[in-house]
């Protein structure tokens, strides 16, 4: 195995030994379990693959306003709304937009009749504070962080179809719509709740206008609803310490009258709705989890209301002073962001037997998603188009530590645009490591890794020396193919991935479909380099014939590539496109059905030229962009020793657990070699973890 893992260049991996284990279990695990063609998937794929594009669908472009359609599988994507009062990070990137845009690319490529709609979140304390902090008004704070989010999104190449707001007419006439509807039918609560105020600003201190110490982990800078350290939300009243952000007072205990949304009263038709949605969609485990969690012990009456002066208007005489609370206004904002698209929203939000609808998000806003919000559209007993598939992502960290927009740690998105690496290469890099099943850490040492060995080596290698052959050898025209068992076997091992790869984006399995594309390129750089078509072009006409078979296969396989890789590098598979000159029917004829891998560059086909698709990202490079964003991969207590020339005797590199590498090698290696080892080439890193006995 180890000699197959086709990574040779050299790699900064300082520190982080998590981020190694990444790359082995990605590298590794693309031969484990390898399928075995049987005779019949052959013999089937070379069937396939010889008919060619005839009676390919025709391509159709995307028409605006886009509205469901009679016989289609009509597709309404939202992604949970970002925050409108700083700038999205890369966890916010991944855990929303980006992973919602894969989808919607790729739901298009499938026929898919598809609206992808997302924007700000705009009301709620947190722009209050940040108008306050900058000195400009909530609205102008509005504005001016909404155009910062379109410009990242459109940078990262976010292809909605609507990018709105919140802070919109419609936004105000839907939510009191749906207010008044719920009050008409007995779902609204009147209660007087405890709150703090402070008498030197003379407002209650909703949620992010006061901090304390938690009452559960005393983490000493909680806010008003929820705990950055330990996560769990908090009544501001059970601040330990609290103080008035804007002032620093020490506030006081006052009553407030406002209103709940009755959940228990909807808690009989939430689970009913909850069994058919999440018996028939795909939803994430977490989500699942987090939602039964709400449910196991019983839904409790949810305040909407807040004492803010910026937000939706309650439209109750008796609470006109006071605002909707976010989490009852904010998905609201999906439904009226679509009103701001299209006078004929209701045809997407009002109809659910034609339409299936996605919600993306991260795990945190689960039960916003899955209880509050479809309990206020139950209860408004309109018709209301509830989620089908809830798809959230676990947390992505920052090297050893977590993002955070109110304490600047970590990559953000302008500054992602500022580091001179392609936004395709990001996108790369940030879906590699979706964390789909459990909390993932973005690194700068494995970004250059998976840059390096993954594009550089395995996907832009294969695509490069495929197109590279057509040209130098063939004059620019794709040869004639003559097929054996051998192109055969690699056909139907290509079409396999390809229906995985299908399969498992039909489930949202984002990440596992992106190892599908490059175990393509893998299968294609293994039967270059079997086959030898360089060698063979200088033989004699059995051997040329060969080459040319060899090199025809390959640049179709690179044509495939630029199809699978369109949903996730946008960029790259329009550039390889363009260089193969392939024509526009490829892309929808080899995504139909479960997948066609067939012959789209025939013989004679004549391709552009052909340029590397991407640049070796080097240590000194990394290096820069790691000290200018902070977050050290290696050790506090270990830098030192690097500084110091490896000295053997205080050498101590961590592991997990509080395990030295040193210790394990049992004198195999000194603790200088250790040190030395970790800047090696990953092979080498191989071979020494399996001579030290580390379970691989």
């Amino acid at each position: 195995m180890l000699n197959n893992t086709n990574v040779s260049n050299p790699i900064l991996l300082k520190g982080s030994y998590y981020a190694l284990l990444q790359s082995l279990d990605f590298v590794l695990g693309a031969e484990d379990g390898e399928h075995v063609m049987t005779v019949e998937e052959i013999e089937e794929a070379a069937q396939i693959w010889s008919e060619g594009l005839k009676g390919s669908p025709a391509v159709t472009e995307r028409k605006h306003p886009v509205l469901p359609q009679e016989g289609k599988r009509n597709v309404l994507l939202t992604s949970a709304l970002p925050y409108v009062n700083n700038v999205p990070h890369l966890g916010n990137i991944i855990g929303c937009v980006l992973s919602a845009d894969v989808f919607a690319r790729y739901g298009r490529l499938r026929g898919w009749n598809l609206l992808f709609i997302c924007g700000t979140d705009e009301y709620g304390t947190a722009t209050e504070n940040k108008a306050r902090e900058e000195g400009l008004t909530p609205q102008e704070i509005c504005d001016k962080y909404h155009a910062v989010h379109a410009d990242i999104y459109q940078w990262f190449q976010i292809d909605f179809d609507f990018f709105g707001r919140t802070t919109t007419e419609r936004q105000t006439e839907i939510a009191q719509d749906i207010f008044w509807r719920l009050h008409g039918r007995g779902f609204l609560l009147e209660d007087t709740v405890e709150q703090l105020r402070c008498e030197s600003c003379q407002r209650f201190l909703a949620d992010r206008f006061v901090e304390g110490e938690c009452p559960h982990c005393r983490y000493p800078e909680a806010r008003g609803d929820q705990c950055d350290k330990c996560g769990r939300l908090i009544n501001a009243v059970e601040l330990r310490n609290p103080q008035c952000k804007v002032c620093k007072e020490t506030p006081v205990i006052r009553s407030s009258k406002h209103l709940f949304l009755n959940l228990p009263k909807l808690e009989d038709e939430l689970e009913q709705w909850l069994d058919k949605s999440t018996g028939s969609g795909d939803w994430t485990a977490n989500a699942r989890h987090i939602t039964h969690s709400w449910l196991r012990d019983g839904l409790k009456p949810r305040c909407i209301t807040r004492d803010l002066r910026w937000g939706t208007p309650v439209p109750h005489e008796e609470y006109k002073e006071k605002v909707f609370y976010v989490w009852f206004d904010a998905p609201i904002g999906y439904l009226s962001i679509t009103a701001n698209y299209t006078d004929q929203w209701e045809k997407w939000w009002k109809n659910p037997q034609q339409v299936e609808l996605y919600n993306f998000m991260a795990k945190d806003n689960v039960p916003f998603h899955s209880v509050v919000f479809p309990c206020s559209l139950l209860g408004a007993q309109d018709n209301y188009t509830l989620v089908n598939h809830l798809i959230a992502t676990e947390y992505l960290n920052y090297e050893d530590t977590k993002f955070s927009k109110s304490r600047g740690v970590g990559v953000f998105g302008d500054m992602a645009k500022d580091t001179g690496i392609p936004s395709d290469v990001w996108r790369f890099y940030l879906l590699y490591l979706r964390p789909e099943g459990q909390d993932s850490a973005f690194s700068w040492s494995d970004m250059a890794l998976k840059n390096n060995s993954e594009l550089l080596n395995n996907l832009g290698n294969f695509i490069n020396r495929a197109g590279m052959f057509v040209s130098k050898f063939f004059d620019g025209c794709v040869p004639e193919m003559l097929l054996n068992e051998d192109d055969n076997r690699l056909i139907a091992q290509v079409r396999w991935e390809l229906k995985q790869y299908i399969q498992l984006l039909d489930k949202v399995r984002i990440r596992d479909a992106l190892k599908c594309i490059l175990n393509i390129s893998r299968h294609g750089n293994q039967y270059i380099q079997v086959n030898e078509p360089w060698k063979k072009i200088k033989g004699g006409d059995g051997d040329r014939q060969r080459a040319g078979t060899v090199t025809g296969v390959s640049v179709n396989v690179a044509c495939l590539l630029s199809v699978v890789l369109e949903p996730y590098m946008p960029s790259v598979s329009h550039t390889i496109r363009q260089q193969l000159q392939a024509p526009p029917t490829c892309v929808s004829a080899m995504l139909q059905n479960t997948g066609t891998f067939i012959c789209t560059l025939p013989a004679g086909h004549c391709i552009g030229t052909v340029s590397p698709l991407f640049q070796k990202l080097e240590n000194e490079q990394i290096e820069v962009l790691r000290k200018r964003f902070g977050g050290q991969q290696v050790c506090k207590r270990h830098s030192s020793i690097i500084n110091q020339g490896f000295q053997a005797e205080t050498a101590k590199l961590c592991f997990p657990g509080q395990t030295c590498l040193w210790k394990l090698t049992k004198s195999v290696y000194t603790a200088e070699q250790c040190l030395h080892l970790i800047y090696a080439d990953l092979n080498v890193v191989l071979v020494f973890l399996l001579q030290i006995g580390f379970p691989l």
